[in-house]
């Protein structure tokens, strides 16, 4: 009979029966798996936790990065690539690791205050900046920034805190040190935020900082408290000395119009006080010509109406009444010949 050679079949050949599948050797394979020993018993559970060990590492890589984070990886802890949002693989470690960034999240820092204690060991000496005038002021400045860039946030600085705060400190005594007092404490406070903020931005992104800053505010700015009550005596003084100039400006808009007013009007009467009489004088030279140019031509008929004309002025003053005796007949009972007659 020819030997089976049946790759199923074992190798001695010595049934070949496939129906027995109990000596098949796939069988005989599987059944390696089952063994009875406990201590064998123990390498298979083994075997299958190292196997599950092995998937989730695998699946370790996976890693989800937020709409407001950015994710930087590291390749044997050197910077690889910067990964935005959505799932990602990396390699598994120790080749690869993720570091997540919230490049959304508003920090602050506060320049001046006991919160900043932190970085400074005397938040009053921090406080204090010389202006432009030689006076002191004591400020309170905070600055809201938050990360552009998280690859330049986490190689370019060690401490980003605290290169903020002393950028900020140093920008700020900067342009306090080219202002005057008095604007920067009394109102123009928005232009020494807006100062700060521009060269601050500038000054980081020299260092590469990939920082962005939103905003500046100034939240105090005041004299400091050894001589805040002489400061406040030299304030309410000068407040009296321009009220006393606002005052004494109202009392000169008021006088000066109303002096120019008369005088305009005394000029105005004068000229024409000057053109009544010039024109009058004027008219009675003219009346004094035609009256000479009439005495040429008839001396008697000019010299009996001026005689006339000079009797009926003075009579028409007299508060006396004389009558011809020759005419009380024709005489009326009521005479008046002017209101002073009447009376009498």
């Amino acid at each position: 009979m020819v030997k089976n050679s049946n790759p199923w079949n074992d190798d001695s050949g010595d049934n070949d029966n496939w129906d027995n599948v109990e000596q098949m050797p796939l069988r005989r394979s599987l059944k390696r798996w089952q063994v009875n020993n406990p201590k064998d018993n123990w390498f298979g559970y083994a075997k299958y936790g190292i196997m599950l060990v092995f998937a989730l590492w695998i699946c370790s890589g996976f890693y989800q990065v937020q709409p407001s984070e950015q994710g930087v990886v590291l390749r044997f802890g050197r910077y690889a690539e910067t990964t935005d949002a959505g799932l990602h693989y990396h390699l598994l470690a120790p080749i690869e690791e993720v570091i997540k960034v919230n490049v959304t999240q508003e920090r602050s820092i506060n320049l001046g205050s006991a919160d900043n204690r932190d970085f400074r060991n005397n938040a009053f000496t921090e406080s204090h900046m010389l202006t432009g005038d030689e006076n002191i002021v004591d400020i309170n400045l905070t600055v809201v920034w938050k990360i552009k860039d998280a690859k330049n946030y986490l190689f370019s600085m060690r401490s980003p805190d605290e290169t903020v705060s002393v950028a900020a400190q140093s920008v700020l005594r900067e342009i306090v040190g080219q202002s005057e007092m008095q604007p920067i404490i009394t109102g123009d406070r928005g232009k020494v935020e807006d100062e700060t903020k521009d060269e601050l931005q500038r000054v980081l992104d020299e260092f590469n900082a990939g920082i962005v800053i939103v905003r500046v505010k100034l939240q105090k700015a005041d004299p400091p408290r050894e001589v805040v009550d002489a400061f406040n005596e030299v304030q309410r003084a000068k407040a009296d000395m321009e009220r006393f100039k606002n005052e004494a400006e109202a009392y000169r808009n008021e006088v000066i119009p109303r002096a120019k007013g008369h005088a305009a009007q005394i000029a105005q009467d004068a000229e024409a006080y000057k053109s009544a009489t010039v024109n009058k004088a004027e008219g009675e030279a003219k009346r004094f010509a035609s009256v000479y140019e009439a005495y040429k031509n008839g001396k008697a008929v000019t010299i009996r109406k001026m005689y006339l004309d000079s009797i009926e002025s003075v009579l028409s003053k007299a508060n006396k009444v004389i009558i011809d005796p020759s005419q009380k007949g024709n005489l009326l009972p009521v005479l008046s010949l002017n209101k002073s007659a009447a009376k009498e």
